[in-house]
């Protein structure tokens, strides 16, 4: 991918993914730098007319009533970095930082806060060069956005805090130098420019949306493979079915359910058993995952919404030349309640996938060898991949507990609502790799059985996937360790390889 252009709007999840994973680099749009110095010029007029301007003229949150003198506006600016610097934990991932970074940039873009053209470019060199500040994931309560994490980013523009650069974890000052990037001395309104927006939740959202796309159409794979080898009825997937009740998502996955197990050999053969009905988790696929198809869709229109947003406070509108100081675009309650949704739905995705697998493993609802593993007893197979897959889905399920129903108040009381935004996107990351491995289980299960049917072909994309698996994971013999098996497939779940090779047969898989 080229060069991407950052102007504050149209900014994309695959965007945003390759510029985290791809290192895509960068630059801001021809706009961009008069949009933000004529809102430096109408919040420069402002002091010079000693209007009230928080946390420019003003201290913050609680403190908003202090006024600030002029001598002290630069101070106050390093003292909101410094002070808000508080957060603890774990380090964000590089991925999950360079998002961040990626969004404020953007935020930043649109012209609405106080923030410098030079101190924006900054943060675009230290995104193309590679320097990714330190940031702890805890801290944030999402309301003014995410104070803590974010402030962390900016301690590296003035030479604190940490980075890492090139591999090697630096002070901030020493990482700059070595990349060759010149530090900032804020002015006026910049501290809280770099500080107050939905960044850190939305970042982690953007980059799960991204991966939740490639696992549920690895999903929809692994329920299609699972329907050939239970020796369940395509009469499930009929169009006429899901015509009359029309949700958008069912359709879809009935869709790519059919079009996986077309010309399936397998389904084809016991069309005239005596079964009348298949298992809720054979039969109900297109129902279950498509309601998480909706939901995910949903979650990327919030989460595309909010990283081409302004988040900030104060705002700053060149059409009237007003600054507004009582917004609230940085509470993060669309994320908040966004990610604790599309928890949920994955959750259900990896819950349905596990009672697959149990199915897959059980000999008394297969007819398949116990546990698909020669001379069992000897051997146990894939008896306790099952049992790693009940642990996630009932990890899942504590997970999935919304964190956007709880608020604590912050800054005695001035800030009485707050979103928990962040800590909803961390636990819906961790229920996305969660339910990933899920998936993962089932794909090892349905290759393993599928093996079985030496005389009979598997539907067009199955046998796609099949043979992805079959290049990483042999066959499973005899016993040997089963998280290495689960480790190789989970990143080919993660990385869309296994659907790159079922779509290059079955054409693209909807979502």
């Amino acid at each position: 991918m080229k060069n991407i252009i950052i102007n504050g709007e149209g900014l994309t999840v695959s965007q945003v993914e390759s510029v985290v994973r791809g290192k895509v680099k960068i630059s801001l749009g021809k706009e961009v730098r008069k949009r933000v110095n004529s809102a430096q010029r109408i919040i420069q007029k402002a002091i010079d007319e000693k209007k009230v301007i928080y946390g420019v003229t003003t201290g913050f949150g609680a403190l908003s009533g202090k006024l600030i003198s002029k001598d002290n506006r630069k101070q106050l600016q390093k003292n909101i970095v410094l002070s808000h610097s508080a957060g603890v934990g774990s380090y964000f991932d590089e991925e999950i930082v360079r998002g961040v970074m990626l969004l404020r940039i953007n935020d930043c873009a649109k012209g609405h806060s106080c923030i410098r053209f030079e101190t924006l470019q900054t943060l675009v060199e230290m995104l193309n060069k590679g320097v990714h500040p330190v940031i702890p994931e805890k801290g944030s309560v999402g309301a003014s956005g995410d104070l803590a994490p974010l402030a962390h980013l900016a301690l590296v523009l003035i030479g604190e805090g940490k980075a890492v650069f090139e591999d090697k974890v630096l002070s901030g000052r020493k990482a700059m130098k070595s990349a060759g990037i010149e530090l900032r001395e804020l002015e006026a309104g910049e501290g809280l420019a770099l500080i107050n927006g939905t960044q850190v939740m939305t970042g982690i959202g953007s980059i799960v949306v991204a991966d939740a796309v490639k696992l549920l159409k690895s999903a929809e794979i692994a329920a299609g493979m699972s329907l050939e080898v239970l020796r369940g009825s395509n009469i499930e997937l009929n169009e006429r079915i899901h015509n009359v009740r029309p949700h958008k998502g069912q359709r879809i996955s009935a869709d790519n359910l059919r079009r996986i197990t077309e010309n399936s050999d397998i389904i084809s053969s016991h069309e005239d058993c005596s079964r009348v009905q298949d298992a809720y988790s054979i039969r109900c696929c297109p129902q279950v995952h498509g309601a998480s198809i909706d939901t995910l869709n949903y979650v990327k229109n919030v989460i595309e919404t909010e990283m081409n947003s302004a988040t900030g406070n104060p705002l700053i509108f060149h059409d009237t030349n007003v600054v507004y100081n009582n917004g609230g675009n940085f509470h993060g309650q669309p994320v908040a309640l966004a990610m604790d949704f599309l928890a949920i739905a994955l959750s259900e995705i990896a819950d349905i996938s596990e009672r697959r697998i149990e199915r897959l493993v059980n000999p008394l609802l297969s007819g398949l060898p116990a546990f698909l593993v020669d001379e069992p007893g000897l051997n146990s197979g894939l008896m306790i991949a099952q049992y790693t897959a009940a642990s996630l889905v009932s990890e899942n399920k504590v997970l999935a507990h919304p964190a956007s129903v709880d608020s604590i108040p912050t800054s005695a009381n001035k800030e009485d609502h707050v979103s928990m935004g962040t800590i909803a996107a961390r636990k819906c990351r961790q229920v996305l790799f969660n339910t990933e491995n899920v998936i993962a289980i089932e794909l090892l299960c349905v290759a393993q059985a599928l093996d079985l049917f030496t005389n009979l072909k598997a539907g067009s994309g199955s046998i796609c996937a099949y043979r992805e698996i079959r290049k990483h994971v042999p066959h499973l013999k005899e016993d040997r360790i089963i998280s290495d098996d689960i480790k190789i497939v989970h990143n080919l779940v993660r990385d869309g390889i296994i659907v790159s090779s079922v779509e290059k047969k079955t054409g693209a898989l909807s979502l």
